[in-house]
């Protein structure tokens, strides 16, 4: 009983950080799309953003206007370290 509740927990744990990481997902790109569906590589930055390409991403909106370019970086990774 006590093996099979840490099992539960740990499933639960490592499930319950995808989910976040899909919702941080979903919510950048929601974003994204009211936002920066017209500017300049949105289509490649929507790639990279789920293609989890965090290096990739932030590159292709490098010339996006500071406050929509670092308010979706902050959606998309503020929960995840680099």
């Amino acid at each position: 009983s006590v093996a099979l509740r840490k099992l539960v927990d740990e499933a639960r744990r490592s499930s319950g950080d995808r989910d976040r990481q899909r919702a941080a997902r979903d919510a950048a790109y929601h974003f994204m799309s009211a936002m920066a569906g017209n500017l300049p590589k949105f289509e490649e930055a929507s790639r990279a953003l789920f293609a989890d390409d965090r290096r990739r991403f932030v590159g292709e909106i490098a010339e996006w206007p500071p406050d929509i370019r670092d308010h979706v970086v902050k959606l998309a990774y503020s929960d995840r370290a680099g």
